[in-house]
């Protein structure tokens, strides 16, 4: 090697470093490769100078200070992150050409099972032999005590941060320049549309998931996160749409891109999603937070019904049926049109309240819902005559059958 140095005094001088750029560079210098450190989320903390031979993974990870999305999905595909998650021992990564990534060399920083960030060696056609290897795994636990500092020094922030989000989301705060004041003293940036986006978990939140939670609310790049913390099992998530023209499709698409990806890493099943209203002012955080937490609940009531609905305005009437239902009970109401065809049905073996609500849900089409029932259309057309005859039912009034059909809704709320 070129670098008359041997390890051991590299290493002692490592050790009196502050600057985790010049440590990037001494590093560099000792392995004769660019190197660069990143964050647990692939943001660009330092990097090494270099002369030449740097690929594109490189190049557009040092313009962009974070390494790119298509970059970091073939490195999960390819099992490195894996490794590197589960190990502090560097990692070899062969060079994955159709994302312009070359030949590299990782190690993770971490401290016990929590991965702080990474160095990369870019180191082409070169072989690092142990002493190298060595320094690279001696590097990354320097550059875990300076981080550590400075998690040490953000403690208080992130006390402050996370009480000012719990104020936002409960009410706490209706001032628009306060709210402002305190965003902008805990470094949250709340302007533009907002909305507040809930992912809840089967059970208890692990350390993994916590881990790999955060690293996706960082790395996907469907909406801006802002503002996020943990709540029991829930991930409560206060996002921005980047542009004004963007609709809460980006939002679904977020929400189902997070559950499938930490599904997949971690094999995890049974985690549903959702997000409230956007607003453009922060003093109605409040209610999309209200509004995601209602739609979790009615999630869980209408597993079959609302199974791809993530978003508040998509549940269409189910945002009412529990006020409804209070209604009713306070008012001791009972439809008698379900009345009489559940006493029809148990009398003559029939089926016609299954019959009713499956036409309803069908948009009153005969035809798909004769379908959906396995009968002929011309078998449904008399059913649905029948029902009309026992209930007195008028099926062709609009009014009538919007008021059967939230019947039947609150049945199944009556049920649990």
């Amino acid at each position: 090697m070129g670098n008359s140095l041997s390890y051991q005094e590299l290493f002692s001088q490592l050790r009196q470093d502050d600057s985790l750029d010049l440590l990037a560079d001494r590093i560099g210098d000792f392995l004769e490769c660019p190197i660069t450190i990143e964050d647990s989320n692939h943001q660009i903390i330092s990097y090494s100078k270099h002369k030449e031979n740097v690929d594109e993974a490189r190049i557009a990870t040092i313009i962009s200070r974070k390494v790119p999305d298509k970059i970091i999905n073939s490195l999960w595909k390819n099992g490195i992150m894996a490794k590197l998650f589960e190990s502090d021992e560097p990692v070899i990564v062969p060079a994955i050409k159709e994302v312009g990534l070359g030949n590299r060399v990782a190690v993770s920083i971490r401290k016990h099972n929590e991965v702080l960030g990474f160095i990369w060696a870019q180191i082409n056609d070169k072989t690092l032999n142990d002493d190298q290897l060595q320094l690279l795994k001696a590097a990354a636990k320097l550059v875990k005590n300076q981080l550590l500092m400075q998690r040490i020094k953000k403690r208080k922030e992130e006390e402050n941060y996370q009480e000012f989000i719990w104020k936002l989301l409960t009410g706490h705060l209706n001032d628009v320049s306060k709210i402002k004041q305190l965003a902008k003293q805990v470094g949250i940036n709340l302007a533009g549309r907002l909305a507040v986006a809930i992912i809840e978990f089967d059970g208890d939140i692990t350390q993994a998931i916590e881990k790999h939670a955060y690293y996706l609310t960082e790395t996907l790049q469907q909406v801006q996160v802002v503002g996020r913390l943990f709540d029991q099992n829930q991930l409560i998530l206060l996002t921005r749409l980047k542009t004004e023209n963007e609709t809460i499709t980006i939002l679904t698409d977020f929400i189902k891109d997070f559950i499938n990806k930490i599904s997949k890493r971690l094999h995890i099943r049974n985690i549903i999603g959702s997000f409230g209203s956007v607003y453009h002012s922060p003093e109605y955080v409040q209610y999309s937070y209200k509004q995601a937490l209602k739609v979790l609940r009615l999630k869980k009531k209408f597993p079959d019904e609302l199974q791809q609905i993530y978003s508040f305005q998509e549940i269409g009437v189910y945002q009412f049926l529990e006020e409804l239902y209070q209604i009713r009970v306070r008012d001791h109401y009972q439809s008698e049109a379900i009345k009489k065809l559940r006493e029809y049905d148990l009398k003559h073996h029939t089926d016609l309240l299954h019959t009713l609500k499956t036409y309803l849900e069908s948009d009153s089409n005969v035809y798909h819902a004769a379908q959906l029932l396995h009968v002929h259309p011309n078998t449904l057309n008399y059913r649905l005559k029948r029902i009309a005859e026992i209930t007195g039912v008028n099926l062709k009034d609009p009014n009538q059958k919007i008021t059967l059909y939230l019947d039947l809704k609150l049945e199944s709320i009556k049920v649990e």
